[in-house]
């Protein structure tokens, strides 16, 4: 190729020459006006090149990926890492033709230096596109739920562009990579202080990913950042948090590993969430059970049998020990409240929402100033934050209507009709 392209050159300034020199020219002159005549041809057929490569060619692969059934190739395309291939394709052209056309000349040197700059630009543009496509491709799978690999890629497109930072100083100053490299010991101490927050979120990213500590899409609070939401992205220094008011919160991803968080994420694995409420009994209103509350109670279905099989057993004990039943005081005897924790473990027991393979606990805290706490502690089998609020309205809607079919009643402050009442 190079041997056409010179007896080109010698074939067209033999044409030219014999008129160029009657007209009073040098050899010089008309070689160096055929070697710039036919360099502004490669010109313009290097950039014909460019425009036919970056027209036709790349929407040809754009719409051959479009007709595949693959996605990683429509990634590719999205992230443009065909078009920045094809951008070869002209400069190879204008450095195929260039070398011979200034071979001999002083302009040969020059020329080769800016179009090794546009190979080295070129590359690193491309390599950064291809990064951007893997980076897309990992995370359409499903392991990218758990690791997140932004912070290394961040990492890898740093180098990069710092490796050709210095190979561009290289060809530019015509000097070996190794002796910028030598002066960059004396500035290390500025550098770490420059990418300080860098260098700590990488480590931290490297902490978080290894123990998978979170992950896009788990669901965070950190209260000191203000975070409360889903994660939404996690970078070489900041961690995104899409809080559950559509507002976003960032926080630096050395903190995460410096301080405390709550992850919500074995929540939705576990496939329950709490579900930890309490209603206040009064006091006054804890009575043990006679006759005709007993038999209403047995008219209950969820509790009939249990209620029945409690009486026989009771009935039994006191028989045996020799109870004087006139007074409630003696022996064993059942409460409204005792019942009532019963009703609302049977009810919560064969609720369709309600997970009774984990934690089951129907139970009294201690009294306190606003009555007896009966805490329902249990777990719903949505996780789905709407689904799981509504699910818990509809149980305690149900617990605090029914309160009063026991003759207890829910403790509540007064307000201001009951002092007016009094007041009448």
């Amino acid at each position: 190729g190079f041997k056409m392209i010179e007896y080109l050159i010698e074939y067209v300034s033999k044409l030219v020459n014999v008129n160029f020199l009657q007209l009073g020219f040098s050899e010089k002159v008309v070689d160096a006006l055929v070697r710039g005549s036919l360099f502004i041809v490669v010109l313009c057929l290097s950039w014909f090149t460019f425009k036919i490569v970056q027209g036709p060619l790349n929407r040809s692969l754009e719409r051959l990926s479009r007709i595949t059934n693959l996605q990683w190739d429509n990634v590719l395309v999205e992230k443009h890492v065909f078009q920045r291939l094809l951008n070869f394709i002209p400069l190879i052209l204008i450095y195929v033709l260039t070398s011979p056309i200034l071979a001999g000349t002083e302009l040969l040197q020059l020329s080769q230096t800016l179009i090794n700059v546009l190979f080295l630009i070129a590359a690193m543009l491309t390599v950064d596109a291809l990064l951007s496509a893997l980076l897309a491709i990992y995370g359409s799978s499903a392991i990218s739920k758990e690791i997140s690999i932004t912070p290394f890629v961040q990492v890898l497109k740093l180098g990069l562009y710092f490796v050709s930072g210095i190979l561009l100083l290289s060809l530019l100053l015509q000097k070996t990579p190794l002796y910028f490299l030598s002066g960059l010991g004396a500035l290390t101490a500025v550098l770490l202080f420059v990418f300080k927050d860098i260098l700590m979120g990488f480590v931290a990213g490297i902490q978080l990913i290894a123990n998978k500590m979170v992950a896009p899409k788990d669901w965070i609070e950190m209260p000191k950042y203000g975070a409360d939401g889903d994660v939404i992205e996690i970078t070489l220094t900041t961690v995104k948090v899409q809080n559950f008011d559509n507002t976003i919160t960032t926080i630096p991803t050395y903190a995460l590993i410096n301080e405390s968080f709550k992850n919500w994420r074995n929540m939705n694995l576990s496939g329950g969430r709490r579900i930890k409420r309490y209603v206040n009994i009064d006091l006054s209103s804890i009575k043990f059970c006679d006759s005709e509350m007993l038999e209403r109670f047995t008219k209950i279905q969820l509790i009939s049998k249990d209620i029945q099989d409690r009486q026989a057993e009771i009935k039994d004990y006191n028989e045996k020990n020799n109870v004087d039943e006139s007074t409630f005081v003696n022996g064993r005897r059942l409460t409204n409240i005792g019942v009532f924790r019963s009703y609302v473990e049977a009810y919560l027991m064969q609720h369709p929402k309600i997970n009774n393979k984990m934690t089951f606990l129907i139970r009294q805290l201690s009294p306190r100033e606003n009555g007896l706490p009966i805490e329902i502690y249990v777990f719903c089998k949505e996780t789905n934050w709407n689904i799981y609020e509504a699910v818990q309205a509809d149980i305690f809607d149900h617990i605090l209507a029914v309160v009063p079919e026991f003759k207890l009643r829910v403790f509540q402050e007064p307000s201001g009709s009951d002092f007016q009442k009094l007041s009448n």
